[in-house]
């Protein structure tokens, strides 16, 4: 065998002569990117990504059809070869139309694959579910009961007629899983011998601990409560989050070998110093547990409470004495889950005081109509402006009406007093569930926002004090649902694997191809109403704290995840495309135009063919003639309008189809896919 020496990217090779590059680099192990070479038929070059730069040779060599030369010293990733391939794909992901995740998946905070793991239920796989799940949210059957399921605002289906139940899918996944006597448990790495100590046992803290652990790290965490959870058990009442849940998901996390120190105050029992000195890397992640306050006259009295600090009283099973006649001020879940746990506590006149109108309620929908069905008061166009008081407490609230003026800055229309217009209120407790804010009592060391946060970088976490790192709700925008403190806690685990490891590597948002959807476009689809979750009576659920929805059967979870419109790609995961495309950062806006606009194509019966995601590598065409050698596909067209069509069509073309599938396994880029 004749041979050649040749030098890629510093190393010395000797390979066969007559080899490309393209083959001398594969065969030693150096990726060259390519989406059009396939080694068993001829080169194409189509793709023009797989350029490499020769010395002595002015331009850029194609490394497919190359033929190395003896002696040649080739660089694959110089920055004139970088920014030659980020152009290609810029121009290839120009007239790329197609969804690389489902809308669900994108307005999701923890990034959770929901299209994957609602098939998979669809499927009856409620473990691979649950596996799938637990990739992004170590909590499922938690969060599945109590998130606002931001995936489902998202969801397509909701233009046919109604979103997929999403959330409720996830605890029911979940639920089975606990349930079965061999619960998914994910693989861990080998010990690293790296520390990471957590601060607070919150939804961010145990995800982080979940998501460290699982790496391979030594993880403990700290909280100042006497159980673990935070604010989805000191906040979220047992109706809606049966604690005996919870702990079962605490449970799983322990098991991985986290360690778990409840009832420890920074500050108070130990300093931050302490923790900070003990480990290789700290997580700060405390939470916002002081209630906001309003600062009308009367807050001071006896009687007046936090939405927060009155919740945690009922979750430690110490409520206080709220009386007969409650009124919560506030329009969001907290002021729901307050009125709701006041009316279960035997308050017999129950208000929400809301200065807006219902339509501007930031409260779920579902919980507002449960509060009204238990017999909640709704009092719109209210605001307090002085709380009254007798003998030092609560005696009556005086009510500001407003109408709504102008829209805020957010585009709700602004609140404004009716000159003259008040009414008075008889009462015995006022709950403000108004805000959360921070309590940074022995984090004095930690920098903060001009709002009084903790100031933390939002692509790194990093803290002002070297080594630690802070997410969730005591950082920088503040309080928000316990989906984005998961997905912020999931996303600082790989900064601070990165950290541990020598280097900050920090968050980068991946780019992806999405797709305008109309209803016009679903209205062939026909109409499947959403499945509707079983739920005790409003006359005998609010008498106690028992869980009111019953769950889904079998049978109705089944049906209601087969409504999913799978609007994601089908090989978002083995894509090359997206995967050349965050690799090379692209930003396929600079050559916005036209682009091409075609319906999908089903002509070979068990094969479907996405034009709007074909980028014209060929590499089907080329398959099917060069190496099935029946030539079934061809080009069709000229310049822009080309397109990739059967050329014919009978029976026997389709049978033979249906059992070779080549060219759906070689294409690139999820335009092709078996049905």
């Amino acid at each position: 065998m004749d041979t050649i020496k040749v030098t890629i990217n510093g190393k010395e090779i000797v390979a066969e002569k007559g080899k490309t590059i393209l083959q001398i680099a594969e065969a030693n192990g150096i990726e060259i990117p390519t989406l059009c070479y396939v080694e068993k038929i001829k080169p194409y070059g189509a793709c023009g990504l797989c350029v490499v730069e020769a010395e002595g040779i002015p331009k850029l060599l194609r490394a497919c059809s190359a033929v190395a030369g003896d002696g040649m010293v080739i660089n694959t990733n110089t920055p004139r070869v970088k920014q030659s391939r980020k152009i290609a794909l810029e121009l290839l992901m120009s007239d790329h139309t197609g969804d690389c995740k489902g809308p669900c998946s994108l307005n999701c905070p923890a990034g959770t694959d929901c299209q994957g793991y609602v098939k998979l239920i669809a499927q009856g796989k409620y473990k691979e579910a649950v596996a799938l799940v637990k990739d992004r949210v170590p909590l499922p059957a938690s969060i599945g009961r109590v998130c606002p399921h931001p995936c489902e605002t998202a969801c397509r289906r909701k233009m046919v007629e109604e979103p997929i139940s999403i959330a409720f899918l996830k605890s029911f996944a979940a639920d089975i899983d606990l349930k079965s006597g061999d619960k998914f448990m994910p693989e861990k790495a080998d010990c690293t011998g790296k520390s990471v100590g957590i601060i607070g046992g919150g939804p961010a803290g145990l995800t982080a601990a979940y998501f460290l652990a699982v790496k391979g790290h030594k993880v403990t965490v700290y909280d100042a409560m006497p159980k673990m959870g935070g604010m989805l058990r000191y906040g979220i009442p047992q109706y809606r989050l049966p604690k005996e849940v919870l702990d079962m998901e605490i449970a799983s996390i322990e098991e991985l070998g986290v360690e778990m120190i409840d009832n420890v105050k920074i500050g108070r029992d130990i300093s931050f110093d302490d923790i900070k000195n003990k480990y290789d890397a700290t997580l700060v992640a405390i939470g916002a547990w002081k209630s906001s306050s309003m600062g009308v006259t009367g807050e001071e009295l006896d009687g007046v409470l936090g939405g927060i600090d009155f919740l945690r009283g009922v979750a430690l099973h110490t409520p206080a004495d709220i009386g007969k006649k409650v009124a919560v001020i506030g329009g969001g879940n907290t002021a729901m889950d307050a009125c709701r746990s006041a009316v279960r506590l035997g308050a017999e006149e129950v208000y929400v005081i809301y200065r807006r109108t219902r339509a501007e309620m930031p409260a779920e929908k579902v919980e507002i109509d449960e509060a009204e069905e238990e017999g909640v008061t709704f009092k719109f166009l209210c605001n307090p402006v002085e709380i009254i008081g007798e003998n030092g407490r609560v005696k009556a609230v005086k009510l500001q009406k407003m109408e709504l003026g102008e829209p805020d800055a957010g585009g709700r229309r602004k609140p404004v007093p009716v000159e003259g217009a008040f009414e008075v209120l008889d009462l015995d407790t006022v709950i403000m569930a108004i805000g959360q804010k921070i309590s940074i009592n022995g984090f004095e060391a930690l920098e903060l926002t001009n709002r009084g946060n903790i100031s933390a970088d939002t692509l790194t976490f990093r803290t002002s004090v070297d080594g630690v790192f802070a997410v969730g709700d005591a950082t920088n925008r503040g309080a928000s649902i316990a989906i984005e403190a998961i997905g912020e806690a999931q996303k600082a685990v790989n900064v601070i694997d990165s950290y541990l490891n020598g280097e900050i590597v920090g968050y980068k948002k991946p780019f992806v191809s999405e797709k305008v959807v109309t209803a016009e476009d679903l209205a062939d689809r026909q109409k499947i109403s959403r499945a509707k979750m079983p739920q005790r009576s409003p006359e005998d659920r609010k008498h106690d704290f028992n869980e009111i929805n019953l769950g889904f059967s079998e049978e109705t979870a089944r049906a209601e995840a087969k409504r999913c419109l799978e609007c994601g790609c089908h090989d978002y995961h083995d894509c090359k495309l997206i995967r050349y495309a965050n690799q090379y950062d692209v930003c396929p806006s600079r050559f916005a135009g036209e682009k091409h606009n075609c319906p999908k194509e089903q002509k070979l019966i068990s094969i479907e063919r996405d034009q709007n995601k074909c980028v014209l590598c060929n590499l089907c065409v080329r398959i099917c003639d060069e190496e099935v050698g029946k030539g079934v596909l061809g080009l069709v067209g000229r310049g822009f309008s080309t397109v990739i069509k059967p050329e014919f069509m009978d029976s026997a073309v389709a049978d033979f189809c249906k059992g070779c599938q080549k060219c759906v396994e070689s294409c690139p880029t999820g335009a092709l896919k078996s049905i």
